[in-house]
């Protein structure tokens, strides 16, 4: 399954690695792409993962997660 999570404050490429780093610490998720202008990160759950664990993840990375939808 794909999910789309809408990130506010990453504003440069030293954004997408702590973002990035953050999502890929969480068992069962690959990062597919992170994009600064989009505010976006694509990832492909592997298994059913809380959605309050990714936004509390992205939380803990310093970013707000705005909205998290299915593609």
């Amino acid at each position: 399954m794909k999910k789309m999570i809408l990130i506010e404050g990453m504003s440069c490429h030293h954004c997408i690695g702590r973002v990035e780093r953050a999502l890929n610490e969480i068992d069962g998720v690959t990062v597919e792409s992170i994009s600064v202008d989009e505010k976006s990160a694509v990832i492909t759950l592997h298994k059913e993962i809380d959605e309050n664990v990714i936004r509390d993840t992205i939380d803990d990375a310093g970013y707000d997660v705005i909205e998290i939808r299915e593609i």
